[in-house]
């Protein structure tokens, strides 16, 4: 049982048949499903809650990703709902997200606290692996699934949308989409050696960009894209993955 779908935002299963399971942690309880799809167990887990109900800033990143690691898990992909800075990506739009700034405050954003660990450092040269990248956007057109490009997505701490000034600011550093919810776990999957990868949903644009954000908009643009994205996942999970092609499982420099 080594895949698993991280759900955000509209993405609250991914379909097949399967029994919810609790997994206890040193850092808190995780409820998730274990789905059977053609014979291949794979892990679906509601970054928000099934009810979304747990907002971006409390939501227990360290416990999630724990007990996955715990479960066995070696590859994940994510998606993310996220507003874009780059004119060239409207709503609607698929991107993968290849890197990131970090905008968050108050959030754990390592399992590596000292002590009897001894120091730890993460090597961020290629945070969201490659190799799934690559293997997403080659799956994505046999599926007809249209990828808009790469993009580096900026993290803030939420739950508020950004400001204005914010937002040009973000454009001005190099980003293209916004969100919540990728720091830290993209950091922590790297900690515990998981090849880890976020497609971003277009659903709005950022502040100042163009129209108001509603709520009606990122329901409709989620609901469309959802499925598709996460049958691409599936399928490249039914192929079979390793390690070999990528640095994700040893990306630990320890001093």
């Amino acid at each position: 049982m080594d895949k698993a779908i991280i759900g955000g935002t509209g993405v609250y299963d991914a379909g097949g048949e399967g029994y919810s399971e609790k997994v206890k942690t040193k850092y808190g309880e995780v409820e998730m499903d274990i789905l059977n799809i053609k014979g291949e167990e794979i892990i679906f887990l509601a970054r928000h809650g099934k009810n979304h109900s747990v907002p971006p800033h409390l939501i227990n990143y360290r416990a999630n990703m724990m007990a996955l690691k715990e479960m066995g898990v070696k590859y994940i992909y994510s998606t993310a709902a996220v507003g874009s800075c780059n004119e060239n990506y409207e709503p609607g739009d698929v991107v993968v997200i290849k890197d990131f700034l970090d905008f968050t405050k108050s959030r754990p954003v390592t399992f590596f606290e000292g002590g009897e660990e001894s120091v730890k450092h993460v090597d961020m040269s290629d945070p969201y692996c490659k190799n799934l990248r690559r293997r997403f956007c080659d799956f994505a057109k046999d599926q007809g699934l249209d990828i808009k490009g790469e993009g580096v997505y900026v993290c803030t701490e939420g739950p508020r949308f950004e400001t204005a000034q914010e937002i040009n600011m973000f454009k001005q550093l190099g980003g293209d989409v916004v969100g919540m919810t990728s720091v830290p776990e993209v950091i922590l999957a790297k900690e515990l050696g998981i090849c880890y990868s976020t497609i971003g949903i277009i659903s709005n644009w950022c502040t100042g960009m163009s129209g108001e954000i509603t709520l009606h908009d990122i329901q409709g643009v989620m609901e469309k894209n959802k499925e598709k994205i996460t049958n691409v996942f599936i399928k490249i999970f039914l192929m079979g993955l390793d390690q070999s092609h990528c640095n994700c499982s040893s990306a630990i420099l320890e001093l």
